[in-house]
């Protein structure tokens, strides 16, 4: 489903102020799966989303989502296969709208642009359905302007927003990092489910450890621009944090360091 072949991004070549943030990354995943990514600040997480999503191109290599080069499309372009969701729950919204109005945004992504009514009744009755499902009370507040949503309120409607059409790939761009513990646990509830109840295929980064080897079906460490660890099904089911630090220490020999990383819950 997504086919990252040979990615490689340089920031500022051949100046002082030259930064080397991907080299030479593959990584491809299956259709269903759900990888979680960790790694430490400028290990390279963030860099590969954009290039994944479109808001960067790589300077050397290839993506393609299910068999389509995407490689110099736009990111606009690319919002038809892709839903991503931001560190900020500010983010991936239009406040000053309703939430009935947000869903007809981006119920439209997947649909043929025209000059039809963006909330009919018939949309308002599946923006209804999928807001039931989230279990907290918005299926009641479609008229309520999204800027009055508390932060995880906001951040699960972003989730549902970028899920409710089933893209071929889901971005989750430590979705969770803002968020109050409890409300950080409401939205990790969520991303389970949803992502098991649409079947997508998803990558999430995540700088909580516990969170990354909780969640999904494979885990990979990225560090200082690569893919240093990738841990799959059978050997995802007994890994702990430890084991984790363990393996980044006897890869990189040195300690894993970073104060924005949660070890556990």
């Amino acid at each position: 489903m997504l086919n990252i072949h040979n990615v490689t991004k340089i920031f500022n070549a051949d100046t002082p102020d030259e930064k080397i943030a991907l080299t030479n990354i593959d990584l491809q995943l299956e259709k269903g799966d759900f990888v979680t990514v960790i790694g430490s600040n400028g290990a390279g997480k963030s860099t590969l989303m954009n290039i994944i999503s479109g808001v960067m191109q790589p300077d050397i290599g290839q993506v393609k989502i299910g068999g389509k080069d995407m490689s110099n499309l736009p990111e606009y372009r690319r919002s038809q296969w892709i839903g991503r969701v931001f560190q900020d729950p500010m983010a991936g919204t239009s406040p000053s709208m309703t939430i009935e109005e947000n869903l007809a945004l981006a119920y439209a992504r997947s649909k043929k642009r025209g000059l039809r009514l963006g909330v009919t009744n018939k949309r308002r009755a599946i923006f209804r359905e999928h807001l039931l499902k989230l279990g907290i009370g918005l299926e009641n507040r479609l008229n309520a302007k999204v800027g009055l949503l508390s932060g995880g309120e906001r951040q699960a409607l972003s989730l549902l927003m970028a899920t409710f059409t089933e893209p071929q790939i889901l971005l989750l761009d430590e979705h969770t990092a803002a968020l109050d513990p409890s409300r950080a646990e409401l939205i990790t509830r969520l991303t389970k489910q949803i992502v098991e109840d649409f079947h997508l295929t998803t990558l999430m980064v995540t700088h909580n450890m516990e969170q990354a080897i909780r969640l999904g079906n494979r885990l990979i460490m990225m560090d200082k621009g690569r893919i240093i660890l990738d841990i799959k099904t059978a050997d995802k089911q007994d890994l702990t944090v430890e084991k984790l630090l363990h393996e980044f220490e006897k890869i990189r020999g040195e300690k894993f360091v970073d104060d924005r990383v949660v070890l556990g819950s």
